[in-house]
């Protein structure tokens, strides 16, 4: 039985699956090692996938959104996360650490400029590095936009996608003392981070059920139980990114820098009803930024994985190839 009704209906879009031409870990000079891959066209047009989380690590389906006859695409597992190690730490782990890296694989590769692909917090990281380095993106293409701001963690941890999703969301809380319900966050962070693995991990695994319950349009509320190694990485690095406010310099750094996008295409793909990340932010994004084309998708919620969602994101791509006078797979 599906886990969600219509969930694998995304794969009918996607390419056919593909194995890496290369891995290979580097080392940053500070303790981490990050996973990096190449897969499709080692001369194509390159590509940088960003995944989601922080801390949710890449996966073989993120490869499949690009023809590979096409497309050099790139994937690397972020700080903390995935194959990279350590694994679930937080040392030396922020969002400039994130930009530095995505420069060292390209100087690494060779690469002057890319399409940089990224959806949920993969989106907040690609414009980050789009306004730090405008010079080395050839366009942004972006999914289930998150804007790292005290808003949006408000709506989410603070009772307003609860209103719609009252059960989850009394799983979530009822972990928790009523007098620290003030703050969710700092009150899963002192858990998180207690030094006792095995309530780190509890924590962990319900910090993250609460966000896997709401991902999809099809969810019935239950988004079933992650990993505890898997949770662990995820719960810790996304809850250290949110306490310190994503180390940006202050509430809306995106918006309030957007015009350094300014001659950047880019195209926005946003579910309709996602519970996550909720479709204003993708909106005001567009607003400031001229070059981008927002694409709401109707009965899409935020997952990658929404047949919606995915059916646009390759068809994305392959319009891109099209543009550039590139061989690709006509129109889905």
């Amino acid at each position: 039985m599906d886990k969600f009704p219509g969930q694998k209906r995304a794969v009918q879009y996607l390419y056919p699956p593909i194995d890496p031409f290369d891995q290979r870990m580097i080392d940053m000079g500070d303790g981490h090692k990050i996973y990096m891959e190449q897969c499709g066209n080692p001369r194509g047009v390159p590509v940088i996938v960003l995944h989601g989380g922080p801390g949710g690590g890449s996966s073989p389906a993120m490869r499949r959104y690009f023809d590979p006859r096409v497309f050099r695409v790139v994937l690397f597992d972020q700080r903390g996360c995935g194959r990279s190690r350590p694994h679930a730490s937080v040392t030396d782990n922020t969002t400039w650490h994130l930009v530095s890296d995505i420069e060292r694989i390209r100087e690494d590769l060779g690469i002057d400029r890319f399409i940089v692909f990224g959806g949920s917090w993969g989106a907040t990281l690609s414009l980050i590095y789009a306004i730090s380095h405008p010079e080395r993106v050839r366009q942004l293409v972006l999914r289930g936009v998150f804007m790292m701001t005290r808003t949006e963690l408000d709506w989410f941890y603070g009772g307003g996608a609860g209103q719609f999703w009252p059960e989850p969301w009394e799983r979530f809380t009822d972990l928790i003392p009523e007098d620290e319900h003030g703050d969710l966050i700092g009150a899963y962070h002192r858990r998180l981070f207690s030094g006792n693995l095995r309530e780190e991990t509890r924590y962990a695994r319900a910090w993250s059920a609460w966000e896997n319950a709401l991902a999809s349009v099809y969810s019935n509320g239950t988004g079933g139980e992650a990993p505890g190694d898997y949770a662990r990485a995820f719960a810790r690095l996304e809850n250290h990114y949110f306490v310190n406010d994503g180390f940006l310099a202050e509430d809306g750094w995106i918006l309030n820098n957007a015009d350094r996008l300014q001659g950047i295409p880019g195209v926005i793909v946003q579910g309709r009803y996602d519970m996550i990340c909720p479709p204003r932010r993708a909106w005001e994004l567009a607003q400031a930024w001229p070059d981008a084309d927002l694409r709401m998708i109707r009965n899409a919620g935020h997952a990658l994985s929404e047949p919606g969602i995915s059916a646009e994101l390759v068809r994305c791509m392959d319009q891109i190839a099209e543009s550039e006078g590139l061989q690709s797979r006509a129109g889905l």
